[in-house]
C-alpha cells in the first residue's frame, strides 16, 4: 500500500510532538475537522460532500501554514465550496447559523447586520482563496463506494451468523469517517484506504474470512487490485 502524495501532508504519520503526543498543528487540525462533521451534519449534507469539505481543508493546509489563516474559517469556507462540488448547495447564512450556534450553543441566530454581512464576506472571500491555492483542483474520489463494495461482497462470503454478531460495517464506516481527522485521503488511494478500515474492522472483532489459509493471496489483495467503480 503506497502513499500518493507527500509523506507529511494532511497530518502524516510523522506529526508527533514531545512524548509522542500528536504536534499542535495535529490537534488543531482534529478539532476543525470534527467542527466540519459536526456543522455538515446539522446542515444536512451526505457524507460524500462532508468527506469533500474535510479534503479541501486538508489540501489547502498542505499549502498554506496554519497560522497564515483562521483555520475554522476555512473550514466554512470548505463546507460552502464542498456542498458546490458534490452538488448540494448550501447558503451562507445556513453555514453562519449553524457555525456562531456551534462555538455559542445557547445564542440566537445572527441578525442581518453588519457582523453577518463581514462574516459572509470573509467565507466567499476565503472560498476564493482556496480555490486559487488548490489550483481548482477540488474533486476528490473518496473510499466510500469502494467501501460499500467491498462489504457487500464480503457479506456474501462470510458465514450469515458470523456477520450478523459482529457490528463490522457500522465498525468500518465508523473507522472511515474518522479517517478525515487527518489527511489520509491525500496520503492514499481511495481503494487503499477502504480496504484497510475493513481489514481493521474485522480484526477488531476477530471475524475471519473463510477458506483465507489455504488460498494464495490475502483477500484484501483482491480487492486493492487498483480496479476502479464507476
Amino acid at each position: 500500500m503506497e502513499a500518493v502524495g507527500p509523506g507529511t501532508c494532511g497530518g502524516g504519520g510523522a506529526a508527533l510532538g514531545a512524548e509522542g503526543r500528536p504536534a499542535p498543528e495535529t490537534r488543531v487540525h482534529f478539532r476543525v475537522t470534527r467542527f466540519i462533521m459536526e456543522a455538515g451534519v446539522k446542515l444536512g449534507m451526505r457524507s460524500i460532500p462532508i468527506a469533500t469539505a474535510c479534503a479541501i481543508y486538508h489540501k489547502f493546509f498542505c499549502e498554506i501554514d496554519l497560522d497564515a489563516y483562521d483555520p475554522y474559517l476555512v473550514a466554512m469556507s470548505s463546507l460552502y465550496l464542498a456542498g458546490k462540488v458534490e452538488e448540494q448547495h448550501l447558503r451562507t447564512r445556513d453555514i453562519i447559523n449553524v457555525s456562531n450556534r456551534y462555538f455559542h450553543p445557547d445564542s440566537e441566530p445572527l441578525e442581518l447586520d453588519s457582523r453577518f454581512w463581514e462574516l459572509r464576506d470573509s467565507i466567499v472571500q476565503c472560498e476564493l482563496l482556496v480555490l486559487r491555492v488548490l489550483r481548482f483542483q477540488v474533486s476528490f474520489q473518496h473510499p466510500h463506494k469502494y467501501l460499500l463494495h467491498y462489504l457487500v461482497s464480503l457479506k456474501n462470503w462470510l458465514n450469515r451468523y458470523s456477520w450478523q454478531r459482529s457490528p463490522v460495517s457500522i465498525t468500518a464506516w465508523a473507522l472511515l469517517r474518522d479517517s478525515y481527522h487527518g489527511g489520509l485521503c491525500l496520503r492514499f488511494q481511495a481503494q487503499h484506504i477502504a480496504v484497510a478500515v475493513l481489514h481493521l474492522a474485522l480484526q477488531a472483532y476477530g471475524v475471519e474470512v473463510p477458506a483465507e489459509a489455504e488460498a494464495e493471496k490475502p483477500w484484501w489483495q483482491i480487492y486493492t487490485m487498483d480496479t476502479e467503480i464507476p
